[in-house]
């Protein structure tokens, strides 16, 4: 009796939270439906049923692939639920994998035998037929379920689109007529015939097919919206417009951002704004249109006014992932790093397999210049998502350029096939070919692009290949051509200025170049690149004056401002390097070149307070930037050894090759009495990157460690360097007191 009562309790909850989750997914509130079903599952979790309507609150939400667990689960539990089945195998119908088209084929027979004339089971079974390429199968089980019911539109539709697909036009017309027929009062069948018609060039046809649904259905979205759009293609502005307001009124959310969208996209950019903010204030629940009004808002360039609207979203809900989402992009943005990356983590908190989020915390990353964390996170974004092209490419151009060709090869032959002859995945494979030594299929590649459409990005590759065989007039000719299609493609100009410098002409590439920017002077990149070139060949005037361009030519543009402020130190104008940078952080308060510019600019004036803050808010934007960490160990060295012996290891752990920083322990180490152990990394340091500085503080660490010889002849070899440095008299005095 306790058992069946148990039973009962059970079955009793199990349906309870059931009835709770249909009601809130009938109000689409998918979410709270989630929560009544896992309950129902936990009640009673060998029942097939709470399983699926979970799978169907996830898909509700898209998330597909929770979705699919749960049918699957339900499937596992009932072989014969045919829904789950129908569920399932149409997800798997859905997806870019040829077995999952075998087994939504499989699953869907299999279902024919229990339920022979159902017509979700023939929808299904034809569209994974379709995806396997048994098109006339596919044809044949669509035809059976419109003999079942000649009325059912989707059988119709895909029948359709098979016919069309194979140029019997009149075919296509005649199913879609027929369903249209048999549906007198459905304005859906005489949308799609619409939309048929439209695919055919036919126009008017399709707008008498679009007011016949409206006219059935005064209020039916997708007939509003076809018309609509069927007008503005058209141009006819005033009837568009009016077509999108009546659009915008109707009860569903998704119309109510689009007489906004309109204005916006036809000029009348204020009302659009006005618009657009008047529906995100009378409801700010609905993330479609606040998303629109936050788009619309960074288009103008009105950044300030989008991290408003967020910002206000976030303090109503902490947990509006959407929101912090879009806020995260809106600080990289704005160089706001360490804003960004906390935005970041709380959506990964909430929402873990957020590929976009990795993705934007690569961003974070890359302007670091941490390409270890940058590549982790481009991984990560591609696990979560196979198909997220952009972080595959950027992956492997990351890995092609730090000497990775072999691994970037690798993720690029785990391009999802549907990709892979995208012309951006050849063009990339290219260069990883050229960095492979693969020159004759690289040469294949390129020729083959060329003879189709010459692409700049191609004849640049030509001229790549062209270089390396050492074929500079042909090379030269091919970075022509790239210019001419991409005038600021700075990659083939810095190829430019490479061969010619090979070709010890120098002074050629300059006056190119020269000639370049002048034919392109609202190009920053362009003024920029020969500001460098003069600078890296002594010519400081003409590099000032470059780089004064790229300012004209882009107002605040950075790269030219952090350039003078190089400038302006290398030549001794440090107060108008201060003044400069000053700037530059006040807009950019995390970009880190011009703060570590300024922390030198602060030592080489001996003020070490200013400096070292400066160097500890680079630190706590960047914990990974070894050169910071480095800084800041090396001038508490002194005061404080055991501070700085912390930040030292930190810099060691994030650079374990870098000479400064074994330099910077190796002192810190002789400040604290441990003279071995500093010769030791005193030694690597000179070993790696020999410098006069090194050679005295490795002289000294020899002898406080005992060997006072081989401190002499380092001592020796550091004077004979620079016998100026303030170690050299610390050096001198040093081995004066030993000898007395």
């Amino acid at each position: 009796m306790v058992i069946g009562l148990a039973g009962c309790s059970a079955e009793s909850k199990e349906a309870r939270y059931l009835r709770k989750g249909k009601k809130e997914f009938e109000k689409k509130d998918y979410l709270a439906a989630i929560l009544h079903f896992k309950n129902a599952v936990s009640a009673k979790p060998l029942n097939a049923e709470p399983y699926y309507q979970l799978g169907l609150s996830y898909l509700a939400v898209g998330d597909f692939s929770a979705a699919a667990g749960n049918f699957r689960r339900a499937t596992e539990l009932n072989h014969r639920h045919i829904e789950a089945q129908v569920k399932l195998a149409g997800l798997m119908a859905n997806s870019r994998s040829e077995e999952m088209h075998k087994e939504a084929e499989k699953r869907m027979l299999d279902a024919l035998t229990v339920s022979p004339e159902n017509l979700d089971v023939l929808d299904t079974l034809a569209a994974a037929e379709i995806r396997l390429g048994k098109t006339e199968s596919a044809e044949a089980h669509l035809l059976r379920a419109l003999q079942n019911s000649p009325a059912h539109m989707p059988a119709a539709v895909a029948l359709a689109r098979i016919r069309a697909a194979r140029k019997d036009v009149t075919g296509a017309e005649e199913v879609l007529k027929q369903v249209s027929q048999q549906n007198q009062k459905s304005p859906d069948a005489r949308v799609y015939l619409g939309g048929f018609y439209l695919s055919q060039g036919k126009a008017a046809e399709a707008e008498q097919q679009y007011r016949e649904a409206i006219a059935i259905d005064a209020k039916h979205g997708p007939a509003l919206l076809a018309l609509a759009n069927l007008l503005k293609r058209e141009g006819r502005a005033g009837e568009a417009e009016q077509a999108y307001r009546t659009l915008s009124k109707l009860p569903d959310k998704t119309y109510r951002p689009l007489h906004a969208l309109y204005l916006l996209q036809t000029g009348k950019t204020d009302e659009g704004i006005a618009e657009l903010a008047k529906l995100e204030t009378a409801d700010p629940s609905d993330r479609t249109v606040r998303t629109e009004l936050v788009n619309a808002y960074l288009k103008l360039n009105r950044v300030a006014d989008a991290a408003k609207v967020l910002t206000a979203a976030l303090e109503k809900n902490a947990v509006d992932v959407d929101a912090r989402l879009q806020r995260a992009r809106i600080y990289l943005l704005s160089e706001k790093n360490s804003e960004a990356q906390n935005d970041l983590n709380e959506v990964l908190h909430y929402r873990s397999n957020s590929a976009e989020a990795h993705y934007l915390l690569s961003k974070i990353s890359q302007s670091r210049g941490d390409q270890t964390t940058q590549k982790q996170e481009l991984g990560e974004v591609l696990r979560l998502q196979p198909d997220y092209l952009a972080a595959r490419l950027e992956l492997v151009e990351l890995l092609t350029k730090s000497g990775g060709a072999k691994s970037a090869i690798e993720i690029l032959n785990q391009t999802p096939p549907e990709q892979k002859k995208h012309g951006p995945v050849v063009l990339q494979r290219n260069w990883v070919l050229l960095a492979l030594g693969q020159r004759a299929e690289a040469r294949k590649n390129i020729d083959d692009i060329l003879a189709v459409r010459p692409l700049p990005e191609a004849w640049l590759q030509d001229a790549a290949l062209k270089a390396l065989e050492k074929n500079y007039p042909g090379a030269k000719a091919s970075v022509d051509k790239a210019l001419d299609g991409n005038p600021e493609d700075i990659r083939a100009l810095s190829l430019m200025v490479q061969m010619y410098a090979s070709q010890k002409q120098l002074s050629t590439a300059v006056q190119r170049l020269r000639e370049h920017a002048i034919r392109h002077p609202g190009i920053p990149e362009v003024q920029q690149l020969l500001g460098q070139v003069l600078s890296a060949n002594g010519d400081s005037a003409g590099a000032r004056q470059s780089y004064n361009s790229a300012l004209a030519a882009k107002t605040g543009y950075l790269p030219a401002e952090l350039a003078l402020a190089e400038l302006d130190t290398a030549e001794g104008k440090r107060d108008d390097a201060r003044k400069r940078l000053a700037t530059i952080i006040s807009r950019h308060p995390d970009n880190v070149a011009a703060r570590m510019l300024l922390a030198r600019v602060d030592v080489v004036d001996g003020n070490m307070p200013a400096a070292m803050e400066q160097y500890r808010k680079v630190v706590d934007s960047d914990p990974k930037n070894a050169l910071a960490l480095n800084n800041v160990a090396y001038i508490l060295s002194d005061s404080k050894p055991d501070e700085a012996l912390k930040y030292a290891q930190l810099a060691k752990q994030h650079a374990p090759e870098n000479a400064t920083v074994d330099d910077t322990l190796g002192w810190i180490y002789y400040q604290k009495g441990l003279y071995r152990l500093a010769v030791t990394y005193l030694q690597n340091a000179v070993d790696r990157e020999d410098s006069a500085r090194r050679k005295y503080h490795l002289a000294m660490a020899y002898l406080k460690a005992g060997d006072p010889q081989r401190g002499r002849q380092t001592l020796d070899a550091a004077l004979k360097m620079d016998p100026n440095l303030s170690e050299a008299q610390v050096a001198r005095r040093l081995f004066g007191q030993s000898q007395n």
